[in-house]
């Protein structure tokens, strides 16, 4: 026979205690992500937001003898009037004058083909380091990143030499007979390619080896077990799994080669003029500031408003496919 227990007596102190250290822990866990939650987007806010808030307040001010060599937005008039003004003429100029119309198409064109080459010359370097033994594997990131203990703008003149017209390059040619005279390899758009796939190429490696180095290998088993060919196997199964590691090293090479500067100057002729070069004509030959401005702001609006859409397409891609 069950007999009912007596309901157990809990104190209100105890009751009190329990709910105060819920609602405790409640807080902290709350606080805590919100702490983990604002650190990255403060670090965006003051080191990307500010500083293109300050160049965007400056491409809209008016160019002038004086320091700093652009007028403020706002002044105060004799009768106290707050009077704003904008000079929206400064991204008119960009439409107008087709120097800076070639510039951006050039930026482009020249950071899309060293993409391209970028991601043929390094996906097979990373697939080979990534299918090397454990042991050879270390030794070969060592290589590939062993350009980064170098300073960058040493490793641009180490060029310099190797491509002038008595350097290393037109030397060992014509030691071996190929060539009759020397080859103008300086100061061409070659040298630009060059120079960009050989600085970039380690930000193409490294993100394509750590998504090849999280494939199953199981996967190539299976397909290899069903006939499929080494060669199919790498379109149908390999291919597809590493998309991800092909965008962020495509992105990341991308994306800075359209600013680059110091190698289209030092390795480049006067038809490598690219959107760099332009940038630092206006700030530092012309004092133009605001101009300067304008095409920084609408350097970083073509750049980042594709990028944004191309991602937000990939996300919904893959809800649904989910």
């Amino acid at each position: 026979m069950k007999v009912d227990q007596p309901p157990r007596y809990r104190s209100p102190s105890l009751l009190r205690n329990r709910f105060e250290r819920g609602i405790k822990s409640l807080t902290q866990g709350r606080l805590g992500r919100t702490v983990v939650i604002a650190l990255p987007y403060g670090w965006l806010a003051l080191f990307l937001l500010v500083p293109f808030l300050i160049v965007f307040k400056i491409s809209l001010a008016e160019a002038m003898l004086a320091s700093p060599p652009f007028s403020p937005l706002v002044n105060w008039t004799e009768d106290m009037a707050l009077q704003l003004r904008l000079q929206l003429s400064n991204y008119a100029i960009l439409w107008q004058d087709p120097i800076y119309l070639d510039a951006y198409w050039n930026s482009l064109k020249v950071a899309a083909v060293s993409t391209l080459v970028c991601l043929l010359v390094g996906y097979p370097m990373a697939l080979g380091i990534a299918r090397a033994p454990g042991n050879w594997r270390m030794v070969l990131l060592l290589l590939v990143i062993l350009p980064f203990w170098t300073s960058f703008l040493i490793r641009v003149y180490a060029w310099i030499g190797l491509l002038q017209g008595n350097g290393l390059v037109n030397q060992v040619l014509l030691a071996f007979g190929l060539i009759d005279t020397p080859l103008a390899l300086l100061h061409s758009n070659f040298a630009v390619y060059l120079g960009i796939v050989y600085s970039y190429l380690p930000f193409m490696v490294l993100p394509l080896y750590a998504t090849l180095m999280r494939l199953d290998d199981t996967l190539l088993e299976a397909a290899a077990d069903l006939g499929c060919r080494p060669w199919k196997a790498f379109l149908t199964v390999t291919l597809p799994l590493s998309m991800p590691g092909v965008i962020a090293g495509s992105l990341l090479v991308f994306i800075p080669a359209v600013g680059e500067f110091v190698i289209p100057d030092l390795l480049g002729g006067p038809d490598s003029l690219m959107i760099g070069k332009v940038l630092w004509s206006e700030f530092f030959s012309n004092r133009d500031w605001p101009v300067a401005s304008a095409v920084a702001v609408a350097m970083l609006v073509f750049l980042v408003v594709p990028l944004a859409l191309l991602q937000r397409i990939e996300e919904r891609h893959t809800t649904g496919g989910r």
